[in-house]
C-alpha cells in the first residue's frame, strides 16, 4: 500500500474505477450466463441432429450396398459423374454477443431425376433411392457442421468471459477496494492530526 497516493482526488478516482469495474463485472456475468444458456440449447439440438445423422447414414449406406450388389459399382460411378450442378456452399459471419458465429448458406441439395443429369430409364429405382438418401444425409451434415462450429466458438468465448469475470471479481475489484479503504483511513488519520495540531496551537496562543 506504500505506493498509493493519499489524496482525496486519488480516493475519488479509485471510487470511480471501482464503480466502473463493478459495472463491467455485472455486464460480463450477464454475457457469460447468456452464452452458457445458448450453448446448452445448441447442445440439445446437436445431440438430436447427430442421432438423425446416424440413422440417415445407416439408411444411405444400406441403400448403397444394395445398389452396388444389384446394379454394380460402375453404374453408381456413372450416376455420380452425371451430376450437372453441384450444390454451392457459402459461409457468412454474424456477430452474436461479441462472438463471430458462422452461418452456412447452400444451394439446393435435393434434386429431381432430370436435375441429376441422367435419363429416366438409365438408372434403377434402387439408385434413385440411394441418391435421395445421400442428399438427405448431406443436408444434415451441413447443419451439423454449422452447429458444432458455432458451439466451439461459443465455448471459447465462455471460457474467455469467465476468466475476465474472475479477474474482476477476485483480483481487480478487491485490490481497488483495499486501496480505497487504505486512502480513506489515512485521510481520516491526517484530518485528526491536523485537528489535534490546530487545538495545540490555539492552546499555546491562549496561554
Amino acid at each position: 500500500m506504500a505506493d498509493v497516493k493519499v489524496t482525496r482526488s486519488e480516493l475519488l478516482k479509485l471510487k470511480k474505477q471501482i464503480k466502473l469495474a463493478q459495472s463491467g463485472h455485472k455486464l460480463l456475468k450477464k454475457k457469460r450466463d447468456g452464452l452458457i444458456m445458448e450453448f446448452f440449447e445448441m447442445l440439445k439440438d446437436a445431440r438430436d441432429l447427430r442421432g438423425q445423422m446416424a440413422a440417415k447414414y445407416s439408411l444411405a449406406n444400406r441403400k448403397l450396398q444394395y445398389s452396388m450388389a444389384l446394379d454394380g459399382v460402375q453404374e453408381i460411378k456413372s450416376l455420380a459423374m452425371a451430376l450437372r450442378e453441384r450444390p454451392s456452399v457459402e459461409l457468412e459471419i454474424r456477430n452474436v454477443m461479441g462472438v463471430n458465429i458462422p452461418k452456412i448458406r447452400h444451394g439446393a441439395i435435393k434434386k429431381s431425376i432430370l436435375e441429376r443429369g441422367y435419363g429416366l430409364f438409365s438408372t434403377s429405382i434402387r439408385m434413385e433411392e440411394m441418391a435421395t438418401a445421400y442428399e438427405d444425409l448431406l443436408e444434415d451434415v451441413i447443419k451439423a457442421a454449422e452447429t458444432e462450429t458455432k458451439m466451439r466458438k461459443i465455448l471459447v468465448e465462455i471460457e474467455k468471459t469467465k476468466r475476465r469475470v474472475n479477474a474482476l471479481e477476485f483480483a481487480v475489484i478487491p485490490k481497488l477496494t483495499r486501496n480505497a479503504k487504505f486512502i480513506g483511513f489515512r485521510l481520516e488519520e491526517m484530518e485528526r492530526e491536523v485537528i489535534f495540531l490546530m487545538k495545540r496551537m490555539k492552546g499555546k496562543e491562549a496561554n
